[in-house]
């Protein structure tokens, strides 16, 4: 194996690769010019929560490519400031903010009945950790809501679009907290266990990346590739909320949001994730699904996942596909 990946690999196990050690590391390796000035020019965008930390340095990384943005945000107000200041770092950038709570069926069915197509990338960002349990107006554990429920019914509304803008490509922003967490098909809303709000976020970050697999087998035809990504360790407003201490412990080496937001962009618009579809992203490398064995689910656990989806977000239950061997690496 050469030094290089087995650095990497070591970086990645240890979880030292999370920081920004490993991203200073890693970017050494890569390519200048990748993915290259205006890969991305006359190319729409979707970027959910894009009004701070990661969302906001994925829009401008975005933008910085040339693609016109939709900002979809909660707040006009706030979104509209955000815009601002994008337009003074990148003048000349097309920002569009657009209102959504993806939390909220109504909201994204209204937000995608009128988003005029064609669309050609699709990040799913907005994410919320609630301190005790809460559900959305639709009666749904919140964070089910806003990381599974919602994104899920958005790529389904949006699928026409990011069809009529094929090639194209959705991408779910995960966590590497999901690592130590199963699929808990049993317990989706969090109603049987006590709520613990990391726990209970990163077994949403595992369905993220499950139902990404899934949407990756059923859009192949169409010309969609569909990815998740993780972004490591990043100093965001969210950590500064909701986890103060994991951000007192780990401060001296948490990520910038652009740092943290770099494999995003890249996977927007780069070649190589164009010609792959179901994989899981860190630092512009495809990671495995586990490294716990104990967390890997099954064919059945995955359609259940996708039933459920489908049937808290309203849309009709889908019959099986026939399933691919899973195109991501795996443990």
């Amino acid at each position: 194996m050469p030094l290089n990946s087995l650095l990497d690999t070591v970086l990645d196990r240890t979880l030292i690769g999370y920081g920004n050690v490993g991203y200073i590391v890693r970017r050494r390796s890569w390519p200048d010019g990748d993915p290259p000035r205006g890969a991305l020019r006359g190319k729409v965008a979707i970027v959910t929560g894009a009004k701070t930390g990661l969302g906001r340095a994925t829009a401008r990384g975005l933008v910085e490519l040339g693609a016109k943005l939709h900002m979809v945000v909660r707040g006009r107000e706030e979104g509209e400031q955000v815009r601002e200041g994008l337009l003074r770092e990148v003048p000349g950038a097309e920002i569009v903010v657009d209102e959504c709570d993806v939390s909220s069926i109504a909201s994204v069915r209204a937000y995608a009945e009128a988003f005029e197509g064609p669309l050609h990338v699709l990040i799913h960002n907005a994410g919320v950790m609630p301190d005790e349990r809460e559900v959305s107006a639709d009666g749904i554990e919140l964070t089910l809501a806003t990381h599974v429920v919602g994104p899920h019914l958005l790529s389904a509304l949006l699928q026409p679009a990011l069809k009529a803008g094929a090639p194209s490509r959705v991408i779910w922003v995960a966590s590497g907290g999901m690592y130590g967490q199963k699929l808990r098909i049993d317990d989706l809303q969090t109603e049987r266990d006590t709520y613990r709000p990391a726990v209970v976020y990163a077994r949403t970050k595992r369905a993220q990346v499950v139902l990404a697999g899934e949407w990756a087998e059923r859009v192949r035809d169409d010309g969609i590739v569909v990815h998740a990504v993780h972004p490591g360790w990043v100093d965001t407003p969210g950590v500064d909320r909701w986890l103060p201490k994991f951000k007192a412990l780990t401060r001296p080496i948490l990520r910038t949001p652009e740092q943290g937001a770099d494999t995003f962009v890249w996977v927007a618009a780069a070649e190589e994730p164009g010609r792959t579809s179901g994989r899981f992203w860190h630092d512009r490398e495809s990671r495995p699904l586990h490294y716990i064995p104990k967390t890997k689910e099954s064919a059945a656990d995955r359609q259940a996942l996708w039933d459920a989806a489908q049937r808290l977000s309203g849309l009709e239950p889908a019959a099986p596909l026939p399933r691919a061997a899973h195109s991501a690496k795996a443990t």
